[in-house]
């Protein structure tokens, strides 16, 4: 499978700090940046660029903002051609928070959004676009979203967004190959001058199996986590990607040590992965909120309760 074309961009802090508010320390993240840069890995997200007058600094860690000072500090000292990507979201951004890029470690900005939102996400990426960054547009709740309303989004997208990337995101770890294969066809079908990207989770185990089936219809720009970590279900695990592309510029070698030294002390402290709560949101292509709060109360393993609350059964 080896693909010149091919970007894997490592997620771990950015959707594992949805775990955590996105309380990881320093150190951590810093030993987290060593070891996707000596896989070789293309980007790594550190975390969003939210507003701090929407989202208060003493409720959430650095990586809810990404202060350039702070990133400066992660990437000190380090040797690495792996690029710095963060995340905005549609109305949690000011844009005048942004430097321009030759003043900041950023080098990418993936705007994330719904379909509905999509004029205003195209406006964020040709602003930063426009301000020295690469951008991607990462469609989120694809599964939810109806066929037509997504092909005037995708036409839109073609003619109107400055994105080199736009990414079909599983935010509820709903999709099966089949649906994988018809969605990323039909946006290599109509964005002609983009390249296409995958953000899977891994609600249903099929994560890494969706990134798999991305990957052979010509998606080339892939999302992954180290050890699958990410909110709830989590994402397509860094370590399986990199072992099926074989590409030599890759080596699973840090990733491993990585894991072992510091992914299953984490393990300890927070929950992440398939579990069987998360396994029902996926099955019923409802967002995690609802499998996340069951984790937190006396009854996190009453598994038929909780499908058929969401289903709305009659109680017995």
């Amino acid at each position: 499978m080896f693909r010149e074309k091919i970007k894997v961009l490592d997620c771990t802090i950015r959707d594992g700090g949805l775990i955590n508010n996105h309380d990881f320390d320093m150190r951590f993240v810093r030993e987290v940046y060593k070891a996707v840069s000596e896989a070789g890995v293309d980007y790594m997200e550190i975390g969003y660029k939210n507003s701090k007058k929407l989202f208060s600094p003493k409720e959430y860690g650095k990586w809810k903002f990404c202060e350039d000072d702070d990133l400066h500090k992660i990437i000190e000292g380090i040797e690495s051609n792996t690029k710095l990507s963060v995340m905005v979201d549609v109305d949690r951004v000011d844009v005048e928070d942004v430097s321009p890029a030759k003043n900041s470690p950023v080098k990418m900005i993936r705007v994330a959004t719904y379909v509905k939102d999509i004029d205003k996400a195209i406006y964020l990426v040709n602003h930063f676009a426009d301000k020295g960054y690469e951008t991607t547009v990462n469609i989120m709740a694809i599964s939810k979203a109806l066929d037509n309303e997504l092909n005037e989004c995708l036409h839109q997208l073609e003619k109107e967004c400055a994105a080199q990337a736009v990414y079909i995101v599983d935010s509820y770890g709903a999709l099966y190959q089949e649906t994988t294969e018809f969605l990323i066809k039909k946006a290599k079908d109509i964005l002609k001058s983009k390249e296409v990207g995958i953000h899977a989770h891994n609600n249903q185990q099929l994560a890494f199996g969706n990134t798999i089936e991305a990957i052979i219809h010509d998606a080339n720009y892939l999302d992954a986590t180290v050890f699958g970590l990410g909110r709830a279900a989590g994402n397509c695990p860094l370590e399986l990607l990199l072992g099926f592309l074989k590409n030599p510029k890759f080596d699973i070698r840090p990733i491993l040590d990585l894991i072992s030294n510091e992914f299953i002390p984490l393990r300890e402290k927070i929950e992440w992965g398939y579990i069987i709560p998360y396994a029902i949101t996926g099955i019923l292509d409802e967002h995690p909120r609802a499998a996340m709060a069951l984790r937190g109360s006396d009854k996190k393993e009453n598994y038929r309760e909780f499908y058929e609350s969401l289903i709305g059964a009659d109680e017995e």
